[in-house]
């Protein structure tokens, strides 16, 4: 006969304010096998902890239920707590009334009542639950970076520093990402080429990190600690280990024409290039799209002339097979695109342009060597306007919802560097809020306002058009309550970003959570805000969400925190609520074989006994260490015959007869 324990958390003020946690204690009692309930202020607390290894001693029960907060939140601390008790940890359930009831309720009765049918609901599976033992894995101690930016970077670097293995994939050429193509860091004014590049080196000379550039993830299956990985490397048609980067190549092709993507597309670049000056790996790639000898078969100038006979037309793509024990999605942004926003004249006008374009104009390596000039003429330009929050904070239908978060500072840095460089010139900002919540963001933001005379303009820019050669910029100004139209030699657009396009795909195949903006989607917020709900799967910089250059930093070197400490065991304890199939009732039919993401079930042939039955029959085997007990197999089986340890048909059956009675 089962002996349950209840204990009731108030939650400090979270539950008791809204639930009577007295009489759901009490309500307890009429439930069939309890035979201990009481109610605590904070039952994940020592003392609270102690009050039910206690109640397990004195009591000898055989199981218990917490009515508190998410099991997310603590599911892990009540087991471990029953299992110092002498109980097994799976004896456990958690009977959200945080969540469910005080947080989503206001009428103290309704919610008292909707706490004690979910109280009941708890109890009525504990009944059915089975003591579970946990299995275990090893780990593979090498990690997998998805992106090669900063966060991808810093990950790495922090991952190799502590002795592991690291592969990092990046889907362009070099790795670098956004921040090699920024000119300088806000708040202090840094180079970004003189912080990021010697990193770029150290990934580069560090012995336990190996660059897959101008690659992606192909597919990605197993589980954490043993993930098996499909990367495919993109054919470069230059072989790497022979190529010395020295720019021969460059310099004779006829084909120059292809839009530069570094200098976002502000000149041109041959056919065959590298990137930047600073790329790695400091080896050239071929654009099939430009190249005359790969689309009419003429030409082959570069391999001519290569010394180190690296050119190589015939190239094709190339499939790695590598295992991981974990890995981390550091995808990175982009600025959306601006084809919506046609009142903005982004594609009509040469002489409106981008903030990262604008970066390109004032980077020494950039298209015009850091003089700001208008692409229409080439002249300076004497009044710039800045706009910001296009495309942030849900002003249209067309808007993001969330707030880019990096806008409202790199805008005040481009606006103090063109001061600096050209005193004369006139510069404006239209904004809504100015949002500096970084340390001495707040600052530097004031320094250009005070320091450097840059008007800020509070009101949103309505229409950007030209009027006889002359761009205009219609607006409001909210503080004079008018509206203005002021000249513009040049309109720098703050826009939005946004995830990687390949996040989603990637997401898919790690089969990570995303939200509606496809962000990545942590674990908790607070609890766990690095790592992924998918087991081994971390998240490093802009593919969670909005971030500058520190606080990007920051996470990828806690995801990497986190990989450490999980490659630095030999093995894992696995789920133990996993799938297992009924070989009398299962039919063959392979529908759970299909829907299984992580490949755990498999058929064999055997001979079944039963009451009245012996015979060989097809039917399916779920292999324990690989099944991570996500219970699509369940639902899919038509013959009834999968069930998932801990989570059966029967317990849950009991669960809604118990919120129907």
């Amino acid at each position: 006969m089962q002996k349950i324990g209840v204990f009731v958390c108030w939650c400090g003020s979270n539950i008791a304010a809204t639930v009577d946690v007295k009489a759901v204690a009490e309500s307890a009692y009429d439930i069939p096998g309890v035979v201990y309930a009481t109610n605590y202020q904070y039952m994940c607390s020592e003392n609270g902890q102690s009050l039910i290894k206690n109640a397990v001693k004195e009591y000898g029960l055989t199981g218990i239920v917490v009515a508190s907060c998410s099991p997310r939140m603590h599911e892990a601390t009540f087991r471990k707590t029953a299992q110092a008790a002498g109980l097994n940890p799976y004896m456990v359930e958690i009977a959200n009334i945080r969540e469910q009831c005080s947080w989503v309720h206001k009428d103290m009765d309704t919610a008292t009542a909707k706490a004690k049918v979910l109280l009941r609901t708890a109890v009525s599976k504990l009944t059915l639950d089975q003591p579970l033992t946990a299995g275990t894995s090893p780990v593979t101690k090498r990690a997998l970076v998805i992106g090669g930016g900063i966060a991808g970077i810093q990950t790495a670097l922090d991952i190799a520093d502590a002795g592991y293995k690291v592969d990092i994939v990046e889907k362009k050429p070099t790795i670098g990402g956004k921040m090699a193509q920024l000119d300088k860091t806000f708040p202090t004014l840094d180079c970004a080429a003189c912080i990021l590049t010697p990193k770029m080196v150290d990934v580069s000379a560090n012995e336990n990190i190996n660059i897959y550039s101008y690659s992606e993830v192909e597919s990605v299956s197993g589980f954490v600690g043993n993930f098996d990985v499909k990367i495919r490397r993109k054919a470069r048609y230059v072989k790497e280990d022979l190529c010395t980067g020295c720019g021969s190549c460059m310099a004779k092709c006829p084909s120059k024409k292809a839009l530069n993507e570094f200098n976002m597309g502000l000149n041109t670049r041959t056919a065959i290039y590298i990137p930047f000056a600073q790329a790695i790996p400091n080896v050239a790639v071929i654009d099939p799209q430009s190249c005359i000898k790969l689309k009419t078969g003429k030409c082959g100038l570069c391999q001519k002339i290569c010394e180190a006979k690296a050119i190589d037309y015939e190239q094709k793509d190339e499939i790695i097979e590598e295992k991981y024990g974990a890995i981390v999605a550091a995808t990175g942004y982009n600025p959306i695109k601006l084809d919506k926003f046609g009142e903005l004249g982004y594609d009509l006008y040469p002489d409106v342009i981008t903030s990262l374009e604008y970066e390109r104009l004032m980077n020494a390596a950039g298209p015009t060597k850091g003089h700001v000039l208008r692409p229409s003429d080439g002249k300076e330009p004497k009044r710039i306007i800045f706009v910001q929050c296009v495309g942030s904070r849900g002003q249209s239908c067309r808007d993001k919802s969330y707030c880019s978060k990096i806008c409202c500072m790199y805008t005040a840095k481009h606006a103090m560097m063109t001061k600096d460089h050209y005193p004369d010139t006139d510069v404006k900002v239209f904004y809504i809020d100015v949002r500096t919540p970084g340390k001495n963001f707040d600052e530097f933001y004031r320094r250009a306002v005070e320091e450097y005379g840059v008007e800020y303009i509070k009101g949103q820019v309505g229409k950007i058009y030209e009027e006889d050669g002359q761009l205009k910029v219609q607006g409001s100004d909210l503080l004079a309550n008018k509206q203005l139209t002021l000249d513009a030699d040049l309109v720098v657009l703050a826009v939005a970003i946004e995830p990687d396009e390949t996040a989603r795909k990637v997401a898919t195949m790690l089969t990570a959570s995303m939200d509606t903006n496809d962000f990545f989607t942590e674990a908790h917020a607070k609890l766990r805000p690095v790592e992924s709900p998918t087991a081994g799967v971390f998240l490093s910089g802009v593919c969670q969400g909005p971030k500058d250059v520190p606080e990007t930093v920051s996470q990828a070197s806690a995801a990497a925190a986190k990989v450490i400490g999980l490659l630095s065991k030999d093995e894992l304890t696995g789920n133990p609520c996993v799938a297992h199939a009924d070989p009398l009732l299962c039919n063959g039919c392979s529908q759970c074989a299909n829907v299984c993401p992580y490949g755990a079930i498999t058929y064999v042939e055997e001979e079944v006994r039963g009451v009245g039955v012996r015979e060989v029959r097809r039917f399916a085997r779920v292999n324990e260490a690989v099944c991570q007990g996500c219970g699509a197999c369940t639902v899919t089986c038509p013959s009834g015959a999968m069930d998932l340890k801990g989570f059966t048909n029967r317990q849950i059956m009991a669960e809604v007869d118990a919120i129907c009675k």
